[in-house]
């Protein structure tokens, strides 16, 4: 008993004869057996297999809500329809601009197909087509000649800092040089809510006071006056006119936009006196309204300085 329980102890490795014992023991495999503290190790042991670790349940997966969106970076639903009530000047009610719109900047959508290719593009249309017009602002008596106009199509640099598409209508004779302008813009990021053509239900539409439009053409008198606007030519263009209001005296066009009357405290889409607006403007030898001694038009461009 004793050389087979020394036989077994040796055979935990492998089976071999028993040296000094005198039996022959058969060579075999012996598989070692699990022990446990206190055990005697025999070959009665009964093999102690591992107690199984109890199956965790999965932590539940969670969705995070999206963060909301930047105050200024998203439209407000009400944009363009609440209609301000009419001074006797026949401008709106003058009034604080909404939390929303004091830090303005975000691009609205495209109203026309995207140019091909990347960075700057510009497809001139001379004379501008029949139906472009027909859904402008023009009208037999308007200073300028249908045939007279051209119809750009420009990439221009948005809010969300992106590539965007739009459309103006000028005088033939500056259309070149309107392009030229529009691509110093874009290659210095500028950026802008929308380019648009003005239309005549624009012109006769109650006032919202909310407008941040970048246009040429329009069919129209001076701001306050009777004789026809440089607009009305096609020698004029505005730039983001909510960022860059008109202003005499007590009143403000766009009629909210006077969170914007602080030139000081400069946001984007503001135009600057040193700026690269203003210098690409320059360029062409327009003059920009932000000079003028009586009014401010800080959106207004112009061949003639008026």
């Amino acid at each position: 008993m004793r050389c087979r329980t020394a036989a077994l102890v040796a055979g935990l490795l492998a089976a071999s004869v028993l040296a000094g014992c005198g039996d022959q023991v058969e060579r075999r495999s012996i598989t070692p057996l699990p022990t446990v503290p206190g055990q005697r190790l025999d070959e009665s042991a009964t093999p102690v297999r591992p107690t199984p670790s109890p199956t965790r349940a999965p932590r539940p997966t969670t969705t995070r809500a999206p963060a909301p969106a930047d105050a200024g970076t998203v439209p407000p639903p009400w944009l363009g329809h609440r209609e301000l009530p009419k001074t006797r000047s026949g401008f709106g009610e003058v009034r604080k601009t909404p939390r929303v719109l004091r830090h303005r900047r975000f691009t609205l959508r495209d109203t026309v197909p995207a140019l091909p290719g990347n960075g700057f593009r510009a497809r001139v249309t001379t004379p501008a087509p029949e139906d472009v017009v027909a859904r402008s602002s023009w009208r037999p008596d308007c200073p300028v000649a249908a045939e007279n106009l051209a119809w750009l199509r420009l990439s221009f640099w948005g809010f969300d800092d992106q590539r965007h598409t739009g459309e103006l209508l000028v005088h033939e004779d500056v259309a070149r040089d309107v392009v030229s302008v529009f691509e110093r813009l874009y290659e210095a990021k500028f950026p802008m809510e929308e380019l648009s053509i003005v239309t005549r239900e624009e012109l006769d539409a109650p006032p919202t006071g909310d407008g941040n439009e970048t246009t040429a053409f329009a069919c129209r008198a001076t701001t306050g006056g009777t004789t026809f606007s440089q607009h009305a030519y096609g020698l004029a263009i505005d730039v983001n006119s909510f960022q860059n209001p008109y202003v005499d005296g007590d009143l403000v066009v766009p009629e909210l936009a006077s969170a914007y009357l602080d030139r000081d405290l400069v946001r984007p889409g503001m135009i600057e006196e040193d700026g690269p607006v203003v210098r690409a403007f320059a360029s062409i030898g327009w003059e920009w309204g932000g000079n003028w001694e009586s009014v401010k038009d800080y959106q207004h461009f112009s061949q003639n300085g008026l």
